[in-house]
């Protein structure tokens, strides 16, 4: 009898609730994760440079349609001049004359203005800038919105397997004790060795899924800090034990729209890039009109000092008119090519809608699932309590045997486990939902 009052001590010091359990180590937040993620991680530099060279871009377009001014210098020394042959009779000369024409040296400097009055290709190509611009911009933010879901999907990872691991932990240290309980009863005849055998074959069980759940603890923490961009030298300790206290915020059902979708967005841009790039092609039948002019001086001189002085000056202005009139139909060619990308481009995007769509349709019926599910669970962890705490007090008035008592502890931590992963999927579930309907960012704004 005062071996039966012992064990049921030893079981009651050895079965905390796991609603008792607390982490007490500080560390980072989801929302503190997502903040350091966008600042830190290598992707969202890539992006802001693709912002920066699509501006600088639109600076390239915008000076071919300003002055081009050039400045060019030449020194020659003619080492040997050329001869040239006047014809006999030309200045009474009554045989041909052979005579060099120039002097030794000659020495110019000149500069060349050019401007651009009318040329529809570039026109067109200062047209794109806005487009492209946006589309730098939006490649932004599809990179934050990959880095909040890569982040937050991680962030669950990592914390269930922390929660799974401290259940495993827990269970241990109780069965452990009560191992050393169980092994005195067997030694003094009070309990059958299977009894024993049975509860070592948990413990072993248990330890050989604490050490797969610590290697893939360790795996999440590495993959959640490369996501964040932090390194990996760095300890990492998650605190945000809010997702198991309330289930995800509801949300009202909202009527589907792809143009909230930067990928849609971004295929919109890349078309309106296509069809200004198929209207350049065309362009390239009109004339172009360009305005020019020149300015230089030059000196000769047959010795080398005489070359720097004595300058003469020259000048021009002028239009110069350009007109295509055949090419072997190479720009039709061209402009065909330019045209099936665009309808190609157009084709793509009507069934990219429609994969969207179906998209967010499984992305709803998932979340409901996984509401049903995260509902159902949280019902079973309590009438597993309830069965646990019925069941020590029968084992308490010696109704019921200590395999009664292990197993409703068992199942109870199941259920607490299982409504863990359930509660996970649950957040997992609204994640892909403000996914499918480009509303991450608002998300994370919400956090």
């Amino acid at each position: 009898m005062k071996t039966n009052t012992f064990l049921i001590a030893m079981l009651m010091a050895v079965l905390p609730s796991l609603s008792e359990a607390q982490n007490t180590q500080p560390g980072w937040t989801l929302k503190q994760c997502l903040e350091y993620g966008l600042k830190n991680f290598g992707g969202v530099r890539l992006a802001q440079y693709k912002v920066e060279t699509a501006n600088q871009q639109a600076r390239e377009a915008i000076s071919q349609y300003l002055p081009q001014v050039t400045g060019t210098g030449n020194f020659i020394d003619n080492v040997k001049l050329q001869r040239n042959v006047i014809p006999a009779g030309t200045f009474g000369n009554a045989e041909p004359l052979t005579v060099a024409f120039g002097q030794k040296y000659q020495n110019t400097v000149s500069a060349q203005a050019t401007q651009t009055i009318y040329d529809k290709t570039l026109i067109l190509g200062i047209k794109a800038n806005e487009p492209n611009k946006k589309l730098a911009e939006l490649n932004t933010r599809q990179t934050q919105e990959d880095v909040i879901y890569n982040i937050t999907k991680n962030y669950y990872q990592v914390f269930v397997s922390q929660q799974q691991i401290a259940l495993l932990k827990d269970n241990m240290n109780r069965t452990e004790q009560v191992l050393g309980v169980l092994k005195l009863q067997r030694d003094n005849g009070v309990i059958q060795p299977v009894d024993y055998t049975n509860t070592e074959v948990s413990y072993n069980n248990t330890r050989s899924q604490l050490v797969l759940a610590e290697n893939t603890l360790q795996l999440s923490i590495n993959q959640l800090k490369y996501q964040m961009g932090l390194s990996q030298d760095q300890p990492l300790m998650l605190t945000d034990s809010s997702i198991l206290k309330q289930l995800p915020r509801a949300q009202q059902k909202q009527e589907f729209d792809p143009h909230n979708l930067v990928s849609f967005q971004q295929g919109e841009r890349n078309l309106d890039l296509q069809r200004i790039q198929m209207a350049r092609t065309k362009a390239g039948y009109l004339p172009t009109l360009t305005a020019n002019a020149s300015y230089g001086t030059l000196s000769f001189s047959n010795q080398f000092g005489g070359a720097f002085q004595n300058f003469l000056g020259f000048g021009s202005v002028g239009l110069r008119l350009n007109l295509p009139i055949f090419d072997g139909f190479k720009r039709d060619a061209q402009y065909q090519q330019n045209r099936l990308t665009v309808m190609t481009q157009e084709e793509q995007q009507r069934l990219n809608i429609e994969s969207f769509k179906l998209q967010y349709s499984n992305a709803e019926s998932q979340i409901v699932k996984a509401k049903t599910n995260t509902e159902n669970d949280d019902r079973t962890v309590k009438l597993a309590q309830q069965v646990y705490e019925i069941t020590t007090l029968q084992y308490k008035q010696g109704v019921k045997n200590l395999t009664d008592l292990l197993n409703a502890d068992k199942s109870y931590r199941e259920a607490q486990s299982n409504y863990i992963n359930s509660l996970i999927n649950y957040y997992q579930a609204q994640l892909d939902l403000e996914q499918s309907q480009g509303t991450l960012l608002n998300f994370y704004n919400q956090l």
